[in-house]
């Protein structure tokens, strides 16, 4: 009599259509529907303000006029992107650009680092009452709007009534040394620390909450065994520490590289003026003056957005992988 033999492999029909049926898209709808409500906000405010914007890219190869629109435009190729380059505004762009690396290096330079050492400093404060007060007065400027920060700026820079050149006056004449009022706001070689140094003060307080939280989670016991191994504070600070924020100081340091030629034009608008173009002028403002306040090209001022977009992408690209490369810390 035959024997039926049954493949110990063999699965039912109906439980691979099962399976099959439990992956779909559907099924999981349906499991999971009130995780995708809550995530249906965010993916719609993506598509409406991140990604359906970048269709403007194209004026950049366009005539564009408000009257035919992107669609209706003439297309112009990379005309916008020449004239940029070597047109006879060539000068101004290629200012702008100067510009903006140079502000963003020295904010690199003596920005980035000065959160850190305020965090540090938090850090070693043992009174928790006197690091509270510190640390609240240094956040409050964060929160100070722009156009204030740039009026206390003027104003304590004015020629004969700032605070800047009164103090300076004064403490000089005490000595017997005569002081002539300088006027910061229309020499251009005061521009770029007056920009910075007014940044660092803003932004240092709130931007030191991400080191010092990362100090937090450092292990005590590492302290402990570099205080038995005889290390001083400096050297705890320098082994212990640092080190142990430094995949948070990575991470932050590509975030700012990328945003290296995205200086923000409204305090930069507020600051400066004609007589300090040769400074002051950003690609932002450019880009600002090109579309609006000048008789608009709007083809040119997006062909210098995205000129600015790609370079940053670009910088951010090369930081992660150089991180990547030196350290075990990257974005991705």
């Amino acid at each position: 009599m035959a024997q039926t033999v049954r493949s110990t492999n063999s699965v039912p029909i109906g439980k691979k259509q099962k399976k099959k049926h439990e992956t779909t898209l559907a099924f999981d709808l349906k499991e999971n529907w009130q995780l995708y409500v809550m995530v249906a906000p965010l993916v719609i405010w993506l598509a409406l303000y991140a990604y359906k914007p970048l269709w403007g890219m194209v004026i950049a190869f366009q005539d564009y006029s408000p009257f035919l629109g992107i669609i209706k435009s003439p297309f112009t190729g990379f005309d916008n992107f020449i004239a940029l380059f070597f047109g006879p505004g060539a000068e101004q762009f290629w200012r702008a650009f100067r510009n903006t690396i140079l502000l963003s290096l020295y904010g690199i330079v003596f920005g980035f680092p000065a959160p850190i050492i305020l965090a540090l400093l938090f850090n070693e404060a043992r009174d928790g009452l006197f690091r509270k007060v510190v640390q609240t007065v240094t956040y409050i400027p964060h929160f100070i709007s722009e156009v204030v920060i740039a009026g206390m700026v003027l104003s304590f820079l004015a020629l004969n009534t700032g605070i800047v050149n009164v103090l300076t006056q004064n403490i000089l004449g005490f000595f017997g040394i005569q002081y002539e009022h300088i006027q910061f706001m229309a020499l251009s070689k005061y521009f770029p620390p007056v920009y910075i140094l007014s940044g660092i003060w803003k932004n240092v307080g709130f931007e030191s909450i991400v080191f010092f939280a990362a100090l937090m989670g450092i292990d005590p016991t590492l302290y402990e065994a570099a205080k038995i191994d005889g290390a001083s504070k400096l050297k705890q600070i320098m082994y212990v520490s640092i080190p142990g924020i430094m995949p948070t100081i990575v991470v932050m340091l590509i975030i700012r590289i990328g945003n290296i030629l995205n200086i923000g034009y409204e305090k930069v608008i507020l600051l400066y003026n004609p007589l300090i173009y040769d400074t002051a002028d950003v690609l932002s403002t450019f880009t600002y003056r090109l579309g609006i306040v000048n008789p608009p090209d709007y083809g040119l001022s997006t062909a210098a957005s995205l000129i600015n977009s790609i370079v940053g992408f670009a910088l951010v690209i090369a930081a992660n992988r150089f991180a990547k490369k030196v350290s075990s810390t990257s974005l991705w």
